[in-house]
């Protein structure tokens, strides 16, 4: 089961950290344009804060995602 991670009860330091290891990860597609990792992080918090956007811990990975709120009915949650 998947658990969301209320991104505003961690610490900035511990954010940022995720943030950065979310953006950076392979795959990561952010269109025709490139963004500097700041940006990206920036637009990251941005959709948190929005609630556009949430964290979440995939139990059998054992990594955190940042899920679409549109994406959200995808994943099984406790």
């Amino acid at each position: 089961m998947d658990t969301i991670i209320p991104f505003d009860s961690l610490a900035e330091e511990t954010l940022n950290n995720i943030l950065v290891e979310v953006v950076t990860r392979d795959g990561t597609d952010y269109g025709d344009y490139d963004l500097s990792l700041e940006q990206k992080c920036q637009q990251a918090h941005l959709m948190l804060k929005n609630q556009q956007a949430f964290l979440l811990f995939d139990t059998e990975s054992e990594t955190i995602k940042l899920v679409s709120r549109d994406q959200m009915s995808q994943y099984d949650m406790d």
